[in-house]
């Protein structure tokens, strides 16, 4: 386990979720092969693992480190929202110029998602409709908007609300806009490892009237088992600038509106965004 030291300098979510990585990579880990992958004591250690454990990510036994989670995806969504954190800021202030005030948003269990609806924070009188409980959650501590929730059963790995219940809950409604991410993208389609999370992805985004993927690059040429989308079937598809130029233009190719964010691009339609808005 020896070698570049990662989050020490990213702060502790960041270091956790490199523990987290860490420890499911290999199924179980010492506390001083941690301390020792992150450069902070074996003290900050503990207090991390603490943290993993009441996500059910983790167990401490004996002084071994030991993997709960059978994969990253299935990590703590709070994790997520440091994964390629810059590329999706970027993403989400660009489609969040999409939306005009007092619209309707669906919104998915994403960390996209939380992106977005930061990026939305300036726009008034939105409803926004999620079963994710970490948007939910942005919603009710900053009052953003009114929100809706979809109802169904509570799934804690992804701190959010799945089911049959939320999939017919989610088809009785019809937003102005959804925002959905993805886990991988192939043969111009969308797909996810967990059957029940395509089917509220997919159950959004018959219910919405214009509708936005959102991806950074890291989602480029990875496939899962479930799909729930062509690419074809969104309105707008909004990428990082560090997106492979030769997937970019496949999708251009094959007709999908794309639009890279850049944070050049940002600062200089800031104040015409403004505009419009007002």
């Amino acid at each position: 386990m020896a070698g570049t030291r990662e989050g020490h300098s990213s702060g502790p979510r960041a270091r956790q979720y490199a523990i987290a990585r860490a420890v499911i990579g290999k199924g179980k880990a010492t506390i001083e092969e941690l301390a020792d992958l992150t450069g902070v004591s074996a003290m900050t250690i503990y207090r991390d693992i603490a943290v993993l454990e009441q996500s059910n990510i983790v167990q401490l036994h004996n002084g071994t480190v030991v993997a709960v989670a059978s994969g990253l995806h299935e990590a703590d969504a709070v994790f997520r929202l440091e994964q390629a954190s810059e590329e999706k800021r970027l993403v989400a202030a660009e489609a969040a110029t999409l939306v005009a005030n007092g619209s309707s948003v669906m919104l998915d269990d994403s960390s996209s998602s939380v992106w977005l609806l930061r990026a939305l924070s300036s726009l008034s009188s939105l409803t926004i409709v999620t079963n994710s409980l970490l948007v939910a959650g942005e919603v009710t501590e900053n009052r953003l908007a009114q929100l809706i929730m979809t109802g169904g059963e509570y799934r804690a790995w992804a701190h959010a609300l799945m089911g049959p219940t939320t999939v017919q809950n989610i088809t009785a409604m019809h937003a102005d806009y959804c925002f959905l991410s993805t886990s991988g993208i192939s043969s111009m389609a969308c797909f996810h490892p967990y059957q029940e999370v395509a089917e509220v992805k997919a159950a959004m985004l018959r219910s919405s009237e214009v509708r936005v993927l959102l991806i950074d690059n890291s989602k480029f040429n990875r496939r899962a088992l479930f799909k729930f989308a062509e690419l074809s079937d969104f309105d707008h598809v909004v990428v990082d600038d560090k997106a492979p130029a030769g997937d970019l233009r496949r999708l251009e190719d094959a007709g999908v509106a794309v639009t890279v964010a850049s944070q050049r691009d940002r600062r200089g339609r800031k104040a015409a965004v403004a505009a419009n808005r007002s």
